[in-house]
């Protein structure tokens, strides 16, 4: 596209902005709709979707006229990147979520049979008994932080602590709680 036919296009635009002239409108659709048309089929749009887009983005360019400004961008630039940014939101809009059904995730958890469910039980109980030995303090650090889901900073914030006192006290309790676990397994 040469000067002469970029500032032509513009000043259709801009007729189209002004006056709402559909002379302008009909050269400007007659030769932007095919190139956009033949663009998003290029972009793997089904003849349909691409003619539907097409009609979406001159009724973007009849509304929306007066946004295009001919010192930014030729009138061919500004409705190629109308085509791509609708394409891009139709192809966000349409993409479905396909489920895996063999996606380990979404199966239901294997039955657990009872000699795991009595270690289980073994090892809660080891836990709930070493968590028992801590000095209190530590025990609320550790309450806070696994129980209610506090971070280390909304703990200090709640307690009044400072924050590398928190993190000092749930340090030593996990140091503790790894000896006492570790006696118990050995």
């Amino acid at each position: 596209m040469d000067a002469e036919e970029r500032q032509r296009f513009a000043a259709l635009a801009k007729a189209v902005a002004r006056d709402r002239d559909q002379q302008a409108f009909s050269i400007l659709f007659d030769y932007f709709a095919p190139r956009l048309k033949a663009w998003l089929m290029r972009q793997k749009m089904t003849s349909g979707e691409a003619e539907e887009l097409v009609q979406e983005i001159m009724i973007v360019l009849w509304h929306k006229a007066d946004l295009y400004d001919a010192t930014r961008s030729s009138l061919s630039t500004w409705l190629f990147r109308i085509a791509r940014n609708r394409r891009i939101d139709l192809q966000r809009r349409t993409s479905t979520h396909t489920f895996d059904e063999t996606d380990p995730a979404l199966q239901p958890p294997a039955e657990i049979g009872a000699d795991e469910m009595i270690a289980n039980d073994d090892r809660d109980a080891k836990i709930r008994a070493a968590v028992g030995q801590l000095p209190e303090e530590q025990r609320e650090m550790l309450r806070a932080a696994f129980f209610l889901g506090q971070s280390h900073s909304e703990i200090a914030e709640a307690t009044g602590l400072p924050l590398g006192t928190v993190k000092s006290r749930i340090r030593l309790a996990f140091g503790k709680l790894r000896k006492v676990l570790e006696q118990e397994i050995a």
